[in-house]
């Protein structure tokens, strides 16, 4: 187990809609080009987490796995996009660079569930969120954040959940 920084947010969600509201509490916070990068093995909850930022961020569209379209684009009314991102299915990093993630940065908050696949391409500065399975219905969240934006929203994100 890798030992935290102070910067690291550790906690347990003990449902889906615990997670789905942690979710909410972040996407709330997030501004174009935000990275927000997600790891864990199927069935961790990242999807579910997800759904919670997007409607945290304010969109009015369902959130789905992207999977097998690579990239879903959730709408809010003032017109700006939150773009989701399912590196599950990429061959190698090289496939993402053609994806043109950069545009998609500048146009809104960028969601990468199996970020690890493309972890070459990204940007250094970005936030890390490791989702592990524990059981059935409890779920380990580790938000890292690298650079000082990502400090700041990570610090954020757990004054809005924890007040601390």
């Amino acid at each position: 187990m890798a030992i935290l920084q102070s910067e690291t947010v550790e906690c347990f969600s003990r449902s889906a809609d615990q997670s789905k509201r942690f979710g909410m509490r972040l996407g709330n916070l997030l501004q174009p080009g935000d990275l927000i990068c997600f790891s864990g093995e199927l069935g961790a909850g990242k999807t579910t987490f997800i759904q919670g930022i997007a409607q945290g961020w304010g969109s009015f569209d369902p959130v789905t796995s992207p999977t097998f379209v690579l990239i879903n684009e959730y709408n809010r009314m003032d017109g700006n996009v939150l773009f989701h991102f399912d590196a599950y299915r990429i061959g190698s990093h090289w496939e993402a660079e053609e994806l043109d993630l950069d545009r998609m940065m500048q146009q809104g908050p960028l969601l990468i569930e199996w970020a690890e696949r493309i972890e070459p391409i990204l940007p250094e500065d970005r936030l890390w969120i490791r989702m592990d399975w524990v059981s059935d219905e409890q779920r380990r969240i580790v938000i890292e954040p690298q650079g000082t934006r990502y400090v700041a929203l990570a610090q954020a994100f757990r004054q809005k959940s924890f007040g601390v």
